[in-house]
């Protein structure tokens, strides 16, 4: 051992030879380049985007490949209960086994080589850019791709969408490590490989562009990152466009707004849309918990038990196996009675929701276009019989409803708008489409708290609404940590009495009580100060200054109340559960002072770890 370690010294000491210093000082400008100049980011994102674009081309044959092996055909989901010519002595029954012998292999595969390739993938990409500088493991996309594949092809109701958001954040991201990038580089190449992922796989460039900046940079429209992202959106969508041809993948009939009353069907869809954009996401992880309660033994069989169930599903709505596309184009096209076609909605809710929850890899995106379709199908019908003058087609409101639902689910009302206009090329039906998705992404915001995505997140801890390492305090309610209520103030006092008290209160203001001791507002030393300032106002009352500020309730999170503390340089007031009493105090001082603690303590507990 001691022999081999001198000669690798001796090795490694060597002159390198003059031939080759030319050689390695030019890999070393290249590396610079590429590492910390604007043309070395372009050239990344080039890389990426067509590496993404391969690699959704790749991941389309996959699940073709693996969907013949399974149910005998291209695309199960468009033809009713029909026999796997494979096994042709199963009949119609051999639906219960796909799953089942698709999960015999990409539960292990998941379960041993990259658990994170479990589930819908979109969240662990955020979490990855929000939290772990972009870092996500590379064989991440090697398992996503197969796991996603064999799901999918053996019957799983999930979409193929996520999974290529994922496959190309991990292709950026590997790319990234590789070169030893700085972090903020290294955040945009992941959303490169997303924005190319969703670019190849759905021909649509601009909605591969949005998606990533909407939801993986979580907004972040800064010029250099959003340059970048559509060079390689670009880059995909062309080499996707070489391979698989330059046709949408959902082929739609043309359609049109013949009449204005027809905004108020288009606004009212847009609400029931978020509705069921909400319960969407309820259903989903309200399924995925009952799984969890239910199973109690190796997490890598899991998919293969569970999927019996998911087959038994199979076997009464085959309309639920895999992506489903072929049947929601059928919707639009008008093939499906009104019942059935909720029939179909609450299935593919279900049907999605058992396939995550058995441990299957897929995305959410195509289902949730899905359970659009089907419910704006249903819901034109609907308008249809009842004023068949001023409805107009049906199909028109499967279309907005598919871009309404995921809006409701995914908050990403801009992404919603781009590729439906993509996939109709359309613009005609552009502003019913904005009507719905705003409304839809609107009451989303009023009945849930987080989207389809980061509920995921939230259920692990992780709020990715405030900065790093401030989910602790997030989660606090106000009650835990706000300050005394201190001396306040009776609105009958003689205000020149009161100013002495208001000029050293620690925040400029104190509170006002009525004759009863019920809370009535805030009164300031400015405004006490303008009022006695013209010596006009001596007899006034501490009643003619009372202010009525923004107030949180001591229930209330600390995250929800930080929106109220940035709209006031002092403290806000905190009241009890009815908003009649006043209960203590909430500044940007005491939240900065509780973080830090808690930041101290985080360390301590590290360092004795």
């Amino acid at each position: 051992m001691k022999s081999s370690r001198r000669t690798l010294a001796r090795t490694l000491a060597r002159p390198v030879s003059p031939d080759l210093v030319p050689v390695q000082a030019g890999v070393a400008r290249l590396l610079t380049v590429l590492r910390s100049s604007r043309l070395g980011l372009l050239v990344l994102a080039l890389a990426v985007g067509a590496g993404a674009g391969g690699a959704a081309i790749a991941f389309r044959w996959l699940i073709k490949e693996f969907t013949l092996a399974l149910s005998g055909h291209a695309d199960y989901a468009g033809l009713g209960p029909v026999a796997n010519p494979h096994v042709p002595g199963l009949g119609r029954w051999f639906v219960i086994f796909a799953p089942v012998v698709a999960g015999l292999l990409y539960g292990p595969l998941v379960h041993f080589f990259a658990r994170e390739a479990r589930g819908h993938g979109v969240p662990e990409v955020m979490f990855a850019v929000a939290r772990r500088g972009g870092r996500i493991a590379p064989q991440v996309a090697g398992v996503k791709a197969l796991a996603s594949a064999l799901c999918i092809g053996g019957g799983g109701s999930v979409g193929r969408e996520g999974p290529i958001v994922q496959i190309g954040a991990a292709l950026g991201s590997t790319f990234g490590r590789l070169l030893k990038i700085t972090e903020p580089r290294m955040k945009v190449l992941v959303a490169c490989g997303a924005a190319g992922g969703i670019s190849a796989t759905f021909n649509a460039p601009l909605a591969g562009v949005f998606f990533a900046m909407e939801l993986i940079l979580l907004g972040d429209f800064t010029a250099q990152s959003f340059g970048m992202v559509v060079v390689a959106s670009v880059t995909s969508s062309v080499i996707g466009r070489a391979v698989l041809g330059n046709v949408p993948f959902l082929h739609l009939p043309m359609f049109t707004v013949d009449n204005l009353t027809q905004y108020a069907l288009f606004a009212l869809l847009g609400l029931l849309a978020g509705v069921v954009g909400v319960a969407f996401t309820r259903i989903l992880y309200l399924i995925e918990d009952v799984c969890d309660w239910v199973w109690r033994w190796p997490e890598w069989l899991r998919p293969a038990v569970g999927g019996f169930v998911l087959g038994g599903l199979l076997l009464v709505l085959p309309e639920m196996y895999g992506v489903g596309y072929p049947v929601l184009g059928k919707s639009i096209d008008g093939a499906y009675t009104i019942g059935f076609l909720l029939v179909l909605l609450v299935g593919k809710m279900v049907a999605t929701s058992l396939t995550i929850g058995i441990g299957g890899s897929g995305g959410v995106f195509a289902p949730s276009l899905f359970i659009g379709a089907m419910l704006g199908s249903a819901y034109g019908q609907v308008v249809h019989m009842i004023a068949p003058a001023t409805a107009g087609s049906p199909g028109v409101y499967a279309l907005i409803g598919m871009g309404a639902v995921f809006a409701g689910a995914a908050r990403a009302p801009i992404t919603a708008v781009i590729i439906l206009f993509e996939l109709t090329g359309e613009y005609t039906i552009i502003l019913p489409m904005m009507v719905a998705i705003v409304l839809a992404s609107a009451i989303s915001h009023v009945l849930a708290r987080d989207s389809i995505y980061t509920f995921k997140l939230r259920r692990r801890g992780v709020d990715l609404s405030v900065p790093a390492g401030a989910e602790q305090i997030a989660a606090m309610t106000v009650g835990e940590i706000m300050e005394p209520v201190g001396p306040c103030l009776r609105e009958s006092s003689a205000l020149r009495d009161a100013a002495g008290m208001l000029s050293r209160a620690q925040y400029g203001q104190l509170p006002v009580l009525d004759s009863h001791g019920r809370y009535r507002g805030v009164a300031t030393a400015h405004a006490a100060a303008d009022m006695l300032s013209d010596g006009e106002h001596n007899r006034a009352t501490v009643a003619s200054v009372v202010e009525l500020p923004d107030a949180v309730r001591a229930s209330d999170h600390v995250a929800d109340a930080l929106n109220a503390l940035a709209s006031t340089p002092r403290a806000i007031p905190v009241l009890d559960e009815d908003r009649a009493n006043l209960v203590g105090w909430l500044s940007n001082q005491r939240v900065l002072s509780v973080l830090h603690a808690t930041a101290d303590d985080s360390l301590a507990t590290s360092g004795s770890s």
